[in-house]
C-alpha cells in the first residue's frame, strides 16, 4: 500500500468500492439512494455500478471529491458517523456488503492545462455530479503502470503530449467528455484513471463510448504515444 505524499489541505479524490451479495444489490441501492442527501457534505461526485470491465459486477462504486483534502475527509466522515440517520442507514446495508475497498487519488496537474478536461469540481458544481442521466454512462479507464519513482511523471509527460490527438480525434461522439485524470496517492501504487462521460441527450452511452474509442484508435499521435507508454 502506498503512503500519501499530498498536503493535508490539497484536494483529493476517494474511490470507494463495496462488493455486494448479488441478491442484496437492490436493497443496497434503494437504501443508498434514499439516504443520498446525507453524503452532500462529503461531497459525492458519483454513485453507480459497473456494466463491464475490471471492477466486479454487483460492486457499488462511490467517488468523492474533497477540495480541502484529507482533513476535510476526516472531519466530514467523523461528523457523518455521529448522525442517527447515518447509523440507521448503515444498519440497513451492512449485511449487503461482502467486501469494502478505499483508495485515495489526486487529480493530475495536467487537468488544468486542457480546456476540454473540466475536472471533478466543475462537474459537481455545474452538472450536479457524474451520476448518469438517461442513457449516459461513466467510464473509468485504468492504466496500471510498472513500479518506479519516475514511472508516473514520465507517463503523464508523454500522455499530455499526445492527449490532444485523442480528444480531437475525427469521429469522436459529440457527447464524449474527458472529466478528469486521477493518479493514485493512497492504495494501489502507480495507478492512473481517466474518467469519461459518454451519452445522454437521447444518445446511448455504450454506443457513444465505442464510437469514441474507435475514433481514438485512428488518431496517429495517440497511437504512437500509447505504444511508447506501454
Amino acid at each position: 500500500m502506498s503512503t500519501s505524499t499530498s498536503n493535508p489541505s490539497s484536494p483529493i479524490v476517494e474511490l470507494r468500492q463495496y462488493k455486494l451479495h448479488p441478491a442484496a444489490t437492490a436493497t443496497y441501492t434503494k437504501n443508498t439512494i434514499q439516504s443520498i442527501d446525507l453524503r452532500k457534505n462529503l461531497p459525492l461526485a458519483f454513485f453507480g455500478f459497473p456494466e463491464t470491465g475490471s471492477i466486479a459486477l454487483n460492486t457499488a462504486v462511490h467517488l468523492y471529491h474533497y477540495p480541502e483534502g484529507t482533513r476535510q475527509r476526516k472531519d466530514e466522515r467523523a461528523a457523518l458517523a455521529k448522525k442517527d440517520e447515518w447509523k440507521q442507514y448503515l444498519g440497513g446495508v451492512k449485511e449487503c456488503m461482502m467486501q469494502q475497498k478505499s483508495e485515495i487519488f489526486v487529480e493530475a496537474g495536467l487537468v488544468q492545462d486542457f480546456e476540454q478536461v473540466t475536472g471533478l469540481e466543475y462537474w459537481i458544481k455545474n452538472d450536479g455530479s457524474l451520476n448518469s442521466d438517461g442513457e449516459s454512462i461513466v467510464e473509468l479507464r485504468k492504466y496500471q503502470l510498472k513500479l518506479g519513482y519516475d514511472t508516473v511523471p514520465n507517463f503523464l509527460k508523454l500522455y499530455a503530449q499526445v492527449l490532444p490527438s485523442k480528444l480531437n480525434a475525427i469521429g469522436t461522439h459529440p457527447t464524449t467528455q474527458l472529466v478528469t485524470i486521477l493518479v493514485s496517492d493512497v492504495g494501489s501504487l502507480n495507478t492512473v484513471y481517466e474518467v469519461w462521460k459518454h451519452g445522454g441527450e437521447s444518445s446511448c452511452g455504450m454506443e457513444a463510448m465505442e464510437q469514441s474509442r474507435q475514433a481514438s484508435r485512428g488518431a496517429k499521435e495517440w497511437r504512437t504515444g500509447i505504444a511508447e507508454i506501454a
